[in-house]
């Protein structure tokens, strides 16, 4: 018997032993994150194969005490590599874990590849080479209080990456995590008394796909291209292909039942078709456009019960508590007059706004998505269940419209106008959609208000502590008043997004009555495309002010490689590719933005391997770059402490050596646009004469923002 370790999600751990149990393991113990287990090769290649909650399967090989680099160079050394690894094969290092010797993942990974290295090469002549892409054997350390486990990675990819997830929406779940809230609603044993589940919020449809999976009995480890085992030395290539030949031959799409998903928003909806055809599930699993007011049970045949189960919007997408309280009702007045007997799960990072279902539930369990802690509430959909719950006409009306036109909102309709009537012919003259027609112009009336099409997006500025609550709630309401009136009459068009005193993070509200509206949208830029969202986050996805850097990169990048820092949507990256850059590389921390990048890219067309995209701490992967670019974009956050990264960044101070690292990549004849929006910002040009440095500022502004030249800043830095 051999001793594996399986990591999962936090809060997965009790029902991964459960399951890996099943799957012919012996229990052996639990970690936070994981489960140690007992079993022989088939079972590990099982595991991989079949679990569907787990992330990573593990051999460890040796654990022991590590005091410094030499520890660990030591005990890397010990272990017989030549058993695992032929000395002309490839080798990965995935290291995790510090002390006071051993500062950095990279330094850590650094010596346990010197270490297998030398021994492989001490002992035939020849040593391995080093392989992210295509690795012979991925080598797992984790360095813990003083100890460092090694591991042969057996899985490879996160085997929740099922392969046929290839494109998703905003804030996606991940698929174990689907897989766990299935288990957690007995879905399971719903499908097989051939009971419906429905999902009013689906998104990318990860939850269904993963649904029809159980239900047809599909491994899901059989659309992976590979599994990292099956190049490691001590592959057993027989066993292997038995048991992918044993998990086909299981498949039976006739078991499974009515399944279908519904959502506003059709760009996710494309994205769950692709992925539903790409699991081969065509036919099996439906999606369709509606709104969650209109969530009915399905009429095209009798279906007595089934499952709701859905993962409403919470906190990180829409702001404050007050603002998701129409949904959640909604969401319990549909469950209460059309699924009575059906059994519902709603998997929420705010359940004191699923309070408000007017449904008692009988069960949570708490989870984790992500780093945000959830709750997955479990319902029996019966008279008995129902509390406090409003009338149905109540549920998404406001007692009166505070919008009035007042004598100042009079006064800001007259400047609308004169604005859009100077912008007039400048925007039709360069076919411009997407502008600022207003920019707290009067001071009393302190915010900024975009055009995006036939949309209006309102962004109030924060006032004064001077300044009275009840006046500034006043004033806003002046400015969206003459935004009816004089721009947008269909308040459906309008997003809302209203600063608030002492909200800590969550500083916006989200004013708009339509809380489960999440509909996105696509606008046009010189002829490029890009999905923006309107609702759901502080920022659209499309910066306007910095339009004219945009065009500059399109006419300077053809033939160039160009490097985009800390890129949000990558916006500048799908100009840079239109206007001919022979590549782009796309660097931002946030996993929510690089998705957003590829699917701006996919809406051009420019899918293609010479397009990169790295998530990544923007700071840490910069000094780490070995490649030379012809034209890089920095435009960093005035300030960010991120959780995700122990890096600081105070682009005031950090600006000299941000800049400095960047021209050290440039390739010769190259140019460093340099940009932020700190409005107080110095650039240190003493620290920086040794570069040719033009103040782009004025010129880098077009005239829907020529009333804030302090928008932004904007430098051009070139190598003297």
């Amino acid at each position: 018997m051999i001793e594996y370790y399986a990591s999962c999600p936090k809060g997965l751990e009790q029902l991964l032993a459960e399951e890996i149990t099943q799957l012919g393991g012996e229990f052996k113990r639990e970690t936070i994150g994981g489960i140690w287990f007992l079993g022989g090769l088939s079972v590990a290649y099982r595991v991989c194969l079949w679990s569907r909650l787990a992330n990573k399967v593990l051999l460890p090989l040796v654990k022991s005490s590590v005091a410094n680099d030499k520890d660990l160079y030591e005990l890397i050394a010990s272990v017989p590599w030549e058993d695992h690894l032929s000395p002309n094969g490839r080798l990965w290092v995935d290291f995790a874990g510090t002390n006071r010797f051993i500062r950095n993942s990279q330094f850590g990974a650094l010596k346990v590849k010197d270490a297998i290295v030398d021994r492989i090469r001490d002992r035939f002549g020849v040593r391995p080479s080093v392989d992210k892409e295509n690795p012979n054997l991925i080598i797992n350390v984790r360095l813990s209080k003083g100890k460092a486990t090694v591991s042969i990675d057996l899985s490879g990819d996160s085997l929740h990456r099922r392969g046929y997830r290839l494109r998703q929406g905003f804030a996606p779940l991940k698929e174990n995590l689907a897989a766990a809230l299935l288990y957690r609603c007995r879905w399971p044993e719903i499908a097989a008394d051939d009971g419906a589940l429905l999902d009013p919020m689906c998104g990318s449809g990860t939850i269904l796909i993963e649904a029809a999976m159980m239900a047809a009995d599909i491994a899901p480890g059989l659309k992976r291209s590979s599994f990292a085992f099956e190049h490691w030395l001590n592959h057993s290539n027989d066993v292997w292909l038995e048991l992918r030949e044993q998990a086909q031959e299981r498949i039976n799409l006739d078991k499974i039942p009515e399944i279908r998903g519904y959502d506003f928003n059709r760009t996710v909806l494309e994205a769950a078709e692709f992925n539903i055809a790409q699991a081969g599930l065509i036919g099996k699993v439906r999606v369709t456009a509606k709104p969650l007011a209109a969530f009915k049970k399905p009429t095209h045949k009798p279906i007595d019960t089934g499952l709701v189960l859905t993962n409403p919007p919470y906190g990180e997408r829409l702001g404050d508590l007050e603002q998701l309280i129409p949904l959640y009702r909604q969401l319990g007045t549909s469950l209460r007059e059309e699924f009575v007997g059906w059994k519902a799960g709603v998997f929420t990072g705010n359940p004191d706004a699923a309070k408000n279902m007017g449904l008692r539930s009988n069960k949570k369990y708490k989870l984790y998505n992500g780093s945000i802690e959830t709750e997955l509430l479990l319902f029996d959909v019966n008279e008995t269940q129902f509390v406090n719950a409003p009338a149905p006409e109540h549920i998404l009306t406001r007692p009166s419209d505070p919008y009035k036109v007042t004598e100042g909102a009079k006064m800001l309709i007259n400047r609308l106008a004169k604005n859009k009537k100077q912008l007039g012919k400048w925007l039709k003259k360069n076919d411009i959609e997407c502008y600022r027609v207003y920019d707290a112009d009067m001071p009393e009336y302190s915010a900024a208000v975009d055009i995006y099409g036939d949309h209006v997006h309102i962004q109030e500025y924060q006032a004064p502590k001077s300044v009275d609550e009840e006046k500034v709630k006043q004033r806003f309401n002046d400015i969206v008043a003459a935004v009816k009136q004089e721009l947008q009459g269909d308040e459906s068009k309008i997003s809302i997004k209203q600063r608030r005193r002492n909200k800590g993070k969550q500083q916006y509200e989200r004013l708009n009555e339509r809380a489960d509206r999440r509909e996105l949208m696509v606008v046009e830029e010189g002829g490029a495309k890009f999905e923006i969202n309107l609702w759901d986050y502080l920022d659209t996805g499309l910066f306007l002010d910095h339009r004219p850097v945009r065009l500059k990169i399109r006419e300077l990048a053809h033939g160039k490689k160009f490097l985009n820092l800390f890129c949000y949507t990558a916006t500048a990256s799908v100009h840079a590719a239109i206007g001919g850059a022979k590549e782009t590389v796309s660097v931002d921390l946030s996993n929510t933005y690089i998705n957003w990048s590829k699917r701006n890219f996919e809406l051009n067309r420019l899918v293609s391997k010479n397009h990169r995209f790295e998530q990544a701490d923007c700071v840490q992967w910069l000094n780490e770059c070995r490649e030379g670019f012809d034209l890089i974009l920095l435009d960093p956050p005035s300030f960010s402490n991120s959780k995700k990264t122990e890096t600081v960044l105070d682009i005031q101070r950090d600006h000299v050596s941000m800049i400095n690292r960047c021209m050290d990549l440039l390739l010769p004849g190259g140019l460093l646009i340099f940009s932020n929006n700190l409005r107080s910002f110095k650039l240190d040009e003493s620290s920086l004469s040794h570069f040719e440095i033009e103040d782009y500022t004025k010129k880098s502004l077009d005239p829907d923002f020529a009333r804030n030249q302090k928008i932004h800043n904007c430098w051009l830095i070139r190598n003297k």
